[in-house]
């Protein structure tokens, strides 16, 4: 069954970023504090094309996600932002569908990535992102914007958030703008490790009339 899931790194006080993230900086100041930790696991490792890399608990969690996603839908600024440096051979492997006003065509990259891009908003991305991702896992890998998008709109299935020991204080925080929202979530998962603390949610749908 296709769930569609948001798997994000998180202060402790809940931002996604640190303070002036944009284009060109997009982890804002001092945002590699949330990200540092994945640089030396294996799973992640083998996503960028090297070897190598620690075999542990979060090199277990990080492979599982990836290799649950079939399709991943971003927002125009994370790929403004990562497009370069992700090259012509991203670490998706999977097809990639970006929201966007500003159309072009699809672009085939190697190892599997494709890109298209979508001004006809969240529903037509996702559609067509669960279309690609056959019986895997639809990610919406963000930012903020997107992941709260689908979050208003009830779209979202599991949320998984590595909690990093640091505080921020300001910055960008996943859960502002979201309008009155009450979201119940049931906890599936905590992993402590050294590196973070990881906590997995299903999102409880109401019941239908």
């Amino acid at each position: 069954m296709t769930n569609v899931t948001a798997d994000l790194m998180m202060s402790l006080d809940g931002f996604i970023a640190g303070p002036n993230a944009g284009v060109g900086n997009p982890g804002g100041d001092g945002g590699e504090a949330l990200h540092a930790w994945m640089a030396e696991l294996a799973s992640w490792r083998e996503r960028q094309g090297l070897s190598g890399g620690a075999h542990n608990r979060d090199s277990e969690l990080v492979g599982e996600w990836f290799d649950a996603t079939g399709a991943v839908v971003m927002g125009r600024t994370m790929f403004d932002s990562g497009e370069k440096y992700w090259g012509d051979n991203p670490p998706f492997r999977t097809p990639v569908f970006i929201l966007t006003h500003r159309p072009r065509p699809v672009e085939v990259k190697q190892g599997g990535t494709t890109y298209t891009f979508v001004t006809d908003g969240i529903h037509s991305a996702l559609d067509q992102a669960r279309a690609a991702a056959g019986t895997r896992n639809v990610d919406i890998a963000g930012g903020a914007a997107t992941v709260q998008q689908f979050l208003r709109a009830g779209l979202l299935d599991e949320l998984q958030l590595h909690v990093l020991p640091v505080l921020f204080g300001e910055g960008l925080r996943l859960f502002d703008h979201l309008g009155v929202l009450h979201q119940e979530l049931e906890p599936l998962r905590v992993v402590r490790t050294p590196n973070a603390t990881h906590l997995k949610y299903r999102l409880v749908k109401p019941p239908t009339a």
